[in-house]
């Protein structure tokens, strides 16, 4: 269940009202060192929307995940227009680069699971070279039946303090969800496709588009295709502005 009791409810979803920075140092990185289980959820409108639709994702979503940020500018200005304004956009990616830099200070032991067989592997090379002293204890791709045991059984044998799930929701919360009950420590998050962008897939927005909250127009550019799931941010906010 949701460990933070001060959060902004967005169409039921309890986003955490701090910054990246608060969550990590108070939250994320004690549960570390003290060998805790967290369930983190990074969560945009098209999230948000897929909820509305799927009980079994919005119950997850609003139970059993310990803490949903707001990774997602639609975010963001849905809780301005509500006038509960969030601090900050808590990209993903970001807070796995936080969480990989902690693990590295602190050699703990990280497993990648998701994408293809071939980027899980360059994603796992590539992380062991920018951190050399986290301890990369495994990875799987993301093509295997959920009900597959082996998987699991992997990763409690090699215990790992950090598990970045890299499924797509909202195939990695449902992952997380069942398995996470199975370990016994660990921080498990959904991580969509970052571990592409490790593996050298798919680039970052630069800088300057992050800045400016643009990061979803860079990638639309860049993969047109994806102008149907783009389409849920209009539909997510005007909900918002109704509802109001």
């Amino acid at each position: 269940m949701n460990k933070f009791t001060s959060y902004v409810s967005i169409k039921g979803i309890p986003f955490i009202n701090i910054t990246q920075q608060q969550l990590l140092k108070n939250h994320l990185y004690p549960a570390l060192d003290n060998k805790g289980k967290n369930f983190v959820v990074t969560a945009n409108p098209e999230i948000v929307m897929a909820a509305e639709s799927d009980l079994e994702y919005k119950y997850i979503l609003q139970q059993e995940a310990d803490y949903v940020v707001a990774d997602g500018i639609g975010i963001i200005i849905a809780s301005k227009i509500i006038k509960k304004p969030l601090p900050e956009r808590i990209p993903g990616y970001d807070l796995m680069l936080e969480l990989l830099d902690y693990g590295n200070d602190k050699k703990l032991k990280c497993y990648l699971l998701g994408a293809t067989d071939q980027v899980a592997e360059r994603a796992a090379d590539n992380i062991k070279k920018a951190y050399p002293e986290l301890d990369v204890c495994g990875y799987h791709h993301g093509y295997f039946d959920d009900d597959d045991k082996t998987i699991l059984e992997e990763i409690k044998s090699a215990a790992p303090d950090l598990i970045f799930v890299a499924l797509g929701f909202p195939r990695q919360e449902k992952w997380i969800f069942k398995a996470i009950k199975q370990l016994d420590h660990g921080l498990m998050m959904g991580v969509g496709g970052s571990l592409d962008v490790w593996a050298g897939e798919m680039k970052r927005a630069p800088k300057i588009w992050q800045r400016l909250n643009l990061e979803w127009l860079y990638r639309l550019i860049k993969r047109p295709s994806r102008w149907k799931r783009m389409l849920q941010l209009p539909r997510f906010l005007w909900h918002i502005i109704r509802k109001k």
